[in-house]
């Protein structure tokens, strides 16, 4: 079976059917917010693939390097 051939309905009945499934599964308050969950992780997909293909910029270029934190040596026991 060729996978083109599964991602297409062969009647509008099939798309009704699936529709009625998806309607009693999620009811008809989770839909909407399912679908904006949906849209808001394509569109932070695409502004991340925007912001890959730019190239990165320094902010801190003549940031400190991070301080030794020194600690007392530890007691002997006895």
């Amino acid at each position: 079976m060729n996978l083109s051939a599964a991602l297409i309905f062969d009647s509008p009945m099939d798309i009704g059917v699936v529709l009625v499934i998806v309607l009693i599964l999620f009811g008809g308050k989770k839909i909407p917010e399912v679908m904006r969950g949906l849209g808001q992780g394509i569109r932070e997909f695409k502004g991340g693939m925007r912001d890959d293909q730019q190239p990165p910029t320094t902010t801190n270029s003549q940031a400190a390097p991070p301080a030794a934190v020194s600690t007392p040596p530890a007691a002997e026991k006895k």
